[in-house]
């Protein structure tokens, strides 16, 4: 068997999925084993058999799904077949592989190891109703007699596998329905106050610094790829490109004359706007979102600003009773826009010439795009709206137990005055617990007016995703159909987001449990 079984090859590949492919009184079926059994599908409803692609794992979806993987652009949902039949748990093989189905969508079924493509006589396919097997023949359509009668293939209902595994179970929408009717329990808590300000904290050479969240566009993981530009600044290393646009990339640690330092996996670059400008910031380490009473941020001292020439920083933020300072910049102050347009005419012909015609291939004509922050849990990437997200905070060493709450909730911090209930989002997705880390942070939404926190694993970038990246989720139970609604396969960058709805995170009864401890 071929890795990759393309529609018209001489293999399991049929016309439209109409059931069966006939011969007269005969029918083309796809022959494979899961443990001990065998099965078969009609040939008519394969599109090709692949091996296993990678997945990506979804939260609260049924057992037997696999994952979520990309087949050439398609979201393909991967069911194991062990797990819906209960059969024990296999590595996967050399042998192992994926049908795929049509099914009104692609669906992959792994299956152990694929044996034939049979023709079979009708006479010898019986009703379902005669098997006295090891699987649930509700899953079946029927049974094929091997020629010497001595064994017997089973006819699977790929239809009613599907609708089994990921149809939202009846009766279990009141949840849904219950959010959607409920009223709003207070005044939108995440809104900045007008003493506030929203700041995006990062670190360099140990020292914190701040963009106010206005100046900031997006927040990338270090490209692989920077244009050297002889003759730059020394601050400057280089050009960038940015899915279609030129950008010049600062460093700050040699604008502000700190200890240089290998670039690396850990560093980010913060996209700041200005002036109908953008720069990108290589930082060591983002750190929080930050909502700061004005009251806590003085402006740099005239005198100071000349004489140690720190005219970047506009104002000083005192926090934790001023034991920690955070500079904010200025970056009106900070660049040279002629400079830097220069810097981007000198470095971007060669960027141009090597990548305009793949950006032109693949810009849609009327391509809108949606910001999101990326965060991960275990080995997977999630977004949500950047609009949706109030503030972005560090674990701190201890959370306050409330008894009587929740599972998964992990206590309650103090946040400015207001306590804020804090949730494990593991252990609410239903995953493997962690020790806590550096990278763990507390992403805060107010969910229908209660504001909470939410520990991940890490946050990793902001990201704009042209909407033509965007698809629906293919519906895997009644929970993930709520939460996770939409899915960006990017696959050039063989990554796929799943994209949370932020006010499904918590049903009403939740909600209630958290405003308890709140």
């Amino acid at each position: 068997m071929d890795d990759v079984v393309e529609p018209g090859a001489a293999g399991p590949v049929g016309g439209p999925p109409t059931g069966v492919t006939a011969a007269g009184d005969a029918s083309q079926f796809v022959m494979f084993h899961v443990q001990e059994e065998k099965f078969a599908v009609p040939l008519a409803e394969v599109k090709e058999i692949i091996r296993v692609p990678n997945v990506v794992r979804v939260p609260m979806s049924p057992p037997a799904l696999e994952g979520l993987a990309n087949l050439r652009g398609t979201v393909l949902p991967v069911i194991s077949l062990r797990g819906v039949f209960h059969f024990p748990v296999a590595l996967h093989d050399d042998a192992t592989r994926v049908v795929v189905l049509d099914q009104g969508r692609p669906i992959g079924l792994i299956v152990d190891r694929v044996a034939n493509v049979a023709t079979v006589e009708a006479d010898r396919i019986e009703s379902a109703a005669t098997i006295q097997g090891t699987v649930a023949t509700d899953l079946l359509s029927g049974m094929i007699k091997a020629e010497d009668e001595r064994s017997m293939v089973m006819i699977l209902d790929a239809g009613r596998v599907v609708r089994h595994e990921f149809a939202a179970i009846a009766g279990r929408d009141d949840v849904a329905r219950a959010i959607a009717a409920a009223p709003e329990r207070r005044h939108d808590a995440g809104a900045v106050e007008p003493d506030e300000d929203q700041l995006v904290s990062f670190e360099v050479a140990g020292q914190e610094y701040a963009f106010p969240i206005g100046q900031v566009q997006e927040i990338v993981q270090l490209p692989d790829r920077i244009i050297k530009v002889p003759q730059a600044p020394a601050h400057v290393i280089g050009v960038i490109t940015l899915r279609d646009r030129l950008l010049p990339l600062v460093g700050l640690r040699e604008m502000f004359g700190l200890p240089s330092a290998s670039l690396g996996e850990t560093n980010k670059v913060v996209v700041v706007s200005f002036g109908g400008f953008s720069v990108g910031v290589v930082m060591d380490s983002v750190k929080e979102v930050l909502r700061v009473s004005r009251a806590l941020v003085e402006p740099m001292p005239a005198l100071l600003a000349r004489d140690y020439k720190l005219d970047d920083v506009s104002a000083i933020c005192r926090l934790e009773d001023g034991k920690r300072l955070v500079s904010i910049l200025s970056a009106e102050r900070m660049f040279n826009v002629d400079e830097l347009r220069k810097v981007v005419e000198d470095g971007g012909g060669k960027i141009m010439a090597d990548e305009t015609v793949e950006v032109a291939k693949s810009a849609g004509a009327d391509d809108e795009e949606e910001q999101f922050v990326v965060f991960r849990l275990m080995d997977e990437e999630y977004g949500v709206p950047i609009d949706t997200v109030q503030e972005i905070l560090r674990v701190p060493d201890q959370l306050t137990r409330v008894p009587k709450t929740p599972e998964f909730v992990e206590g309650v911090i103090n946040l400015r005055g207001v306590v804020l209930p804090v949730v494990d989002q593991r252990r609410r997705f239903g995953l493997a617990g962690a020790e806590r880390n550096d990278r763990q942070r507390i992403m805060v939404f107010t969910i229908r007016g209660v504001r909470t926190g939410f520990i991940v694993d890490s946050v990793s970038e902001v990201m704009r995703i042209p909407a033509r990246f965007i698809g629906a989720t293919p519906d895997l139970s009644d929970e993930q159909k709520r939460l996770i609604r939409r899915v960006a396969n990017l696959e050039a960058r063989k990554r796929m987001i799943l994209l949370l709805e932020v006010t499904q995170l918590l049903n009403v009864q939740e909600l209630g449990a958290l405003e308890l401890a709140a």
